[in-house]
């Protein structure tokens, strides 16, 4: 069954109304960087803002008062973590047989394997509410700090980095401590009140059109130049072959609807332009990782509305 078959507003026009103002947003965010509005200290605070502050407190929220106890969770977070290790495992294979640097490498594997957090839980709320917000804190809890740990090891695997210098990027990610204690909030009984749930609502409502300017900001298309072979398949295996490695997965494990178009979603998102920074500050290949970062978001209007309406189409 198609993982968007049963949900009503799942036609191609639902799906491009749905998905436009947030790429409108992206759009945006570029054309104001360009014409230097509000000025260029803006960005790096609106970043380290969003970065810090209200993102954590949407993943936060939503952990805190999703269904931890549902059985079905196990069977997503298998989902989540068999695509993740699939890519992990042929990334490796093709590193070895093409000779990548670690500089290399670890930009190539982020175009693979990182994706634009605020682009999807964008999407997945325009389509799926907040039932689906929930579903992708959930997965998000999973994805978050496993992506984090095979992007600081592409990087730095081979440069004689100590395993605390390897883990203390991961233990400091505010993202990752956020679902860390959203999710031992639910586990423990706690339950936001006092207008508490009201604030971090505040906050997070903030979170994603920020975000969404921010990625369109950051985009650098003269950096689309060179290597264009390399950014080419890097994006054909991000936009396509993962949502489709995602897509057999669910249907493998029998995902209800929901879910399995949600990871499909998260699959066929563009990788995260804070890659870059990582790529930067681990000594990576930084324009490479640059011209992946914006080619992958430009493509990824296209590829994300064409994925959906397949998967939704598929049985119709």
């Amino acid at each position: 069954m198609s993982p968007l078959a049963h949900h009503p507003g799942a036609s191609v026009t639902a799906l491009f109304q749905a998905l436009w103002p947030l790429f409108a947003l992206i759009i945006g965010g570029h054309a104001m960087r360009r014409t230097g509005f509000p000025g260029e200290a803006f960005w790096p605070a609106a970043e380290r803002l969003n970065y810090f502050i209200l993102f954590p407190a949407l993943l936060f929220s939503s952990l805190a008062n999703a269904p931890l106890h549902d059985p079905g969770l196990a069977r997503q977070a298998l989902a989540v973590m068999l695509g993740l290790g699939i890519a992990w495992l042929a990334l490796l294979w093709i590193k070895r047989l093409r000779g990548w640097s670690a500089a290399r490498f670890g930009a190539i594997a982020q175009g693979v394997l990182r994706f634009n957090t605020y682009l999807g839980l964008a999407a997945v709320g325009s389509i799926y509410g907040k039932p689906g917000l929930t579903l992708s804190a959930l997965m998000l809890a999973l994805m978050v700090p496993t992506v984090n740990v095979m992007s600081v090891w592409a990087l730095s695997a081979e440069g004689g980095h100590s395993v605390r210098a390897l883990l203390l990027p991961i233990l400091r990610n505010p993202l990752i401590l956020a679902c860390l204690a959203g999710a031992l909030l639910n586990l423990a009984g706690f339950h936001l009140d006092g207008g508490s749930e009201r604030l971090l609502n505040l906050l997070a409502a903030a979170s994603l059109p920020l975000g969404l300017l921010c990625v369109g900001a950051a985009l650098q298309p003269k950096e689309l130049r060179a290597e264009l072979p390399a950014l080419g398949w890097n994006c054909a295996i991000r936009l396509l072959g993962m949502p489709l490695l995602a897509f057999a997965i669910a249907r493998t494990l029998g995902l209800p609807p929901m879910e399995s178009a949600v990871l499909v979603l998260f699959f066929a998102l563009p990788t995260a332009p804070t890659a870059y920074v990582l790529t930067r500050q681990l000594g990576g290949d930084s324009h490479l990782m640059a011209g992946i970062i914006t080619l992958q978001t430009l493509l990824s209007g296209a590829s994300l509305l064409g994925i959906l309406w397949l998967l939704q189409s598929g049985t119709t």
